[in-house]
């Protein structure tokens, strides 16, 4: 019987920083960020430009998610089936167009069909550059290599709209914002193009068309799991700034907010790295989702403004901490030639969720306002908790794969 793989002695030659993986990170955090720093204002825009109540501010804000997620699916067969490197560029390149198509939309109408359009690119490129970042990483290094490259879109996310929110403080024009935007996507099309992936094989049986092959079925759980959080974390980045205002009365601390949040981010991955390492994927998972758990509660019990920044900081840290475990588990119950799909199958259940916490989010808003929505945020991340500790985890170690 061969001697087990010692996970904390990766060869010397299989470096987890090299070239290419570089080049994937950068153009991953050029897309978030290029979509990340319109996200908290969007709201605003909406009501302001166009007069949106909260309801139609969330059916509108909700329509890339519902793109994406009809999208997602089929990328993932598009990203196995089909060279990932081109199906890459394209994707980047809709997805940097639509961004053009924000500065000519009139009404609100208009608006509302590009963003929902905007969806279906963006959700695909998520998908792709997630994949080829698994491709360019040693077999060796792989669960700390996601784990890193997470915090390429993770810190976007957190980092984006701070600055967003500075340069419309500055500015007070949202063309500013879209130029800016349209920008950092021409970057991310660049940067992928420029990236050099190693030869793989195509896939074997093209004929055969099955709902496996566009949604993995083996990590279902994890999906409806990460479906939870989500939600929650679509009401609190889509909410922020407008719950902050109205609620807490504090009109200039969403960008302070978010980069607490992108400081925990990343306290989590220089934190996690070794656990990742050692593969200990499920405890990774479970200390984030709890530390989620703490800190929407203290943001919805308190309204004093320590409580609302220290609340950035746990809920960084545990994203930080759940999201690179969730991804590992999923790529683990799939087999080598299902990575696009294990990946779209994540991304699918976050559009799900994030688009549910949209949606959501702007209706309890309307009708019971901005606390009974944040209330329904602890009540949902409660849920997701429970899912994870009584089935989640039990699945994953059951159907884990080995190769």
């Amino acid at each position: 019987m061969p001697p087990k793989e010692n996970p904390m002695a990766p060869s010397e030659k299989e470096r987890l920083w090299n070239k290419e993986y570089i080049k994937v990170m950068v153009a991953n955090f050029s897309l978030f960020f290029a979509f990340y720093i319109l996200t908290p204002l969007l709201p605003i825009y909406l009501s302001e430009h166009f007069g949106a109540t909260k309801d139609v501010i969330g059916l509108v804000l909700s329509g890339y998610a519902v793109a994406a997620l009809l999208f997602r699916p089929f990328s993932g067969y598009i990203v196995d089936s089909f060279n990932r490197k081109k199906v890459l560029v394209f994707f980047m390149l809709l997805s940097f167009i639509f961004y053009g198509f924000y500065l000519l939309a009139g009404t609100l109408a208009l608006f509302a069909v590009v963003r929902t359009l905007h969806g279906g690119p963006f959700g695909a490129s998520t998908v792709a550059n997630s994949t080829v970042a698994i491709d360019v990483l040693p077999s060796s290094r792989r669960n700390e290599g996601i784990g890193y490259y997470g915090l390429s879109n993770n810190i976007a996310t957190a980092i984006a709209p701070t600055v967003g929110i500075a340069l419309y403080k500055y500015f007070g024009d949202f063309n500013i914002l879209f130029v800016v935007a349209l920008l950092f996507a021409l970057i991310s099309v660049a940067v992928s193009a420029s990236v050099k992936l190693p030869e793989r094989a195509p896939v074997a049986d093209k004929k055969k068309i099955s709902l496996d092959r566009f949604f993995l079925l083996r990590g279902w759980f994890i999906g409806v799991n990460m479906v939870c959080f989500a939600l929650c974390y679509g009401v609190l980045s889509n909410y922020l700034a407008i719950y902050g205002k109205e609620v807490m009365g504090i009109t200039s601390g969403s960008g302070t907010f978010f980069l607490l949040l992108s400081l925990g981010l990343i306290l989590s991955r220089l934190q996690g790295g070794k656990s990742l390492r050692e593969g200990k994927l499920t405890r990774h998972a479970g200390i984030g989702i709890l530390i989620s758990t703490v800190g929407y509660t203290v943001f919805v019990i308190s309204t004093h403004p320590v409580c609302f920044y220290a609340t950035a900081i746990l809920v960084g840290l545990g994203n930080g901490h759940m999201w690179p475990a969730f991804q590992n588990m999923i790529i683990s119950v799939a087999h080598h030639n299902e990575r696009g799909t294990a990946n779209s199958t994540l991304l699918t259940s976050w559009d799900l969720g994030m688009g549910l916490g949209i949606v959501l989010g702007g209706v309890i808003a309307e009708y019971f306002g901005y606390s009974a929505a944040f209330w329904t945020v602890v009540a949902v991340h409660v849920i997701g908790v429970a899912m994870y500790f009584t089935c989640t985890r039990k699945m994953f170690l059951q159907r884990r794969i080995t190769e």
